[in-house]
């Protein structure tokens, strides 16, 4: 609900997505603020009550000198009350005033007191003409009497507190120092948040990097959960890998006893039973691409382009009307895993060429990932089962041709699997060929 309000406030905003500027904005926010309240408290309690009783009491003893000199019988007179009460009352008077006075007042357009200054002086001393405090130091005002125009100046301090600044600048200069301590205290504590989000990370694209919990009690619990669950994730998959692999060695013998066999049997019978066998051959081995993912492969650096114009090549050697479209962008070598990414893209060509009649396959270079389309002239994939489609041992027979070749319906599901395990992506899509756009994105 406070966070609604907020956004509401701000128009929308959501302020800082970063967990340091939501953090430090959770910090200075507060700061600042006090610091806004106990300036403005502050000025109005020194700038408003303390210049008001000052000046009222420079502003009674002007009236007092002014009236004096009304009193007085003739300008002499007047200049001699002038020469007793001056000196005494700390004031520069001149009776006549040697220039005339000005029009209007006038000071500093940013000296926060002078307005008061000059209110409260024109509520105590009657006939003042004009008041003028061009600096911090002085004050001068006009005063019509029946002698003539006198001119009073003193010192500015009498009626304004001295260097009312320096408890602003400490306010100020104390809060940066804080913030700053503030700002170095949360960073040590965000940073194994950090780590440990970017250990997340690289662990979501099948790279296993070194952490050790550390920082609050809080923070260190959810760094060892996440070594735990990193930890079980790995045995899973080694598990899974041996236990397949078991099977796949007990399932190669009796398959190869069979092909022994067969091959002493005559053509004529022997041929529908090799083609059983062949099928049950490659059934497992695409439930072994799908068991074992990328785990067998080594981290390394490898250029995509480079990866796809291989399976390109391979692909036409083998008879397939399949081409190599070019690259867009820069190309450069990226972290990855070669192999599972040449697995990923040999299954989309294989997949294009056995549902179409041609395919091809380009490569474009971003900013920040990498993506390798393959598209056919087949019948493609509706949209609403484009999602089904990536799923394992799922076949789209409406959609797809299954007269073309057969599958137990792990190709795509490879391919997707190979994606997310690099923090990558399949998008499925249109082709402008006719038939189904496979794009795997891979982050540089």
């Amino acid at each position: 609900m406070a966070d609604g309000w907020i956004r509401a406030r701000l128009g929308g905003a959501r302020g800082p997505r970063s967990l340091y500027g939501r953090a430090a904005l959770i910090v200075f926010v507060p700061i600042v603020t006090l610091q806004l309240a106990i300036s403005i408290g502050f000025v109005q309690r020194h700038f408003e009550d303390v210049t008001r009783q000052m000046t009222r009491a420079v502003g009674a003893e002007i009236a007092y000198l002014a009236g004096a000199v009304a009193a007085a019988e003739g300008p002499e007179a007047a200049r001699e009350e002038i020469a007793t009460l001056a000196p005494a009352l700390a004031f520069e008077v001149a009776l006549p005033a040697p220039e005339p006075a000005p029009d209007g007042d006038s000071w500093r357009w940013y000296d926060l007191t002078a307005g008061r200054v000059a209110s409260e002086l024109r509520e105590r001393v009657p006939g003042i003409a004009a008041i003028r405090m061009p600096d911090s130091r002085d004050v001068t005002l006009w005063v019509e009497t029946p002698q003539g125009t006198m001119r009073v100046g003193f010192v500015r301090e009498r009626v304004s507190a001295s260097n009312p600044h320096q408890l602003l600048v400490l306010i100020v200069v104390l809060g940066a120092v804080m913030a700053g301590i503030a700002y170095l205290f949360l960073r040590n504590q965000l940073r194994p948040i950090a780590r440990m989000a970017q250990a997340a990370g690289e662990y979501g694209r099948g790279r296993i990097v070194p952490y050790r919990p550390s920082g609050a009690a809080e923070v260190r619990a959810a760094g060892a959960a996440f070594l735990d669950m990193r930890a079980r994730i790995e045995r899973q998959t080694q598990a899974r890998t041996m236990m397949l692999s078991g099977v796949s060695h007990d399932l190669r013998t009796p398959l190869t006893r069979l092909k022994l066999e067969l091959s002493l049997l005559e053509d004529e019978v022997a041929a529908p039973m090799r083609r059983d066998v062949d099928e049950m051959q490659r059934l497992i081995d695409a439930f072994l691409d799908f068991a074992r993912g990328d785990a067998g492969d080594a981290d390394g650096r490898a250029d995509p382009a480079e990866l796809a114009e291989a399976v390109v090549a391979e692909a036409a050697r083998t008879g397939g009307a399949v081409r190599f479209a070019g690259v867009e962008g820069d190309r450069a070598a990226v972290a990855c895993r070669p192999e599972a990414v040449r697995r990923a893209v040999s299954n989309l060509v294989a997949n294009a060429l056995r549902h179409g009649d041609r395919a091809e396959v380009s490569v474009q270079f971003g900013d920040r990932s990498v993506r390798i389309r393959v598209e056919d002239d087949g019948p493609g994939i509706p949209a609403d089962q484009r999602e089904q489609a990536v799923r394992p041992f799922v076949r789209l027979d409406p959609a797809r041709n299954q007269d073309r070749g057969s599958g137990v319906g792990l190709g795509l599901a490879i391919v997707a699997d190979v994606a997310r395990g690099h923090g990558g992506i399949l998008r499925l899509g249109e082709s402008a060929l006719g038939g189904l756009q496979a794009d795997l994105v891979l982050p540089r």
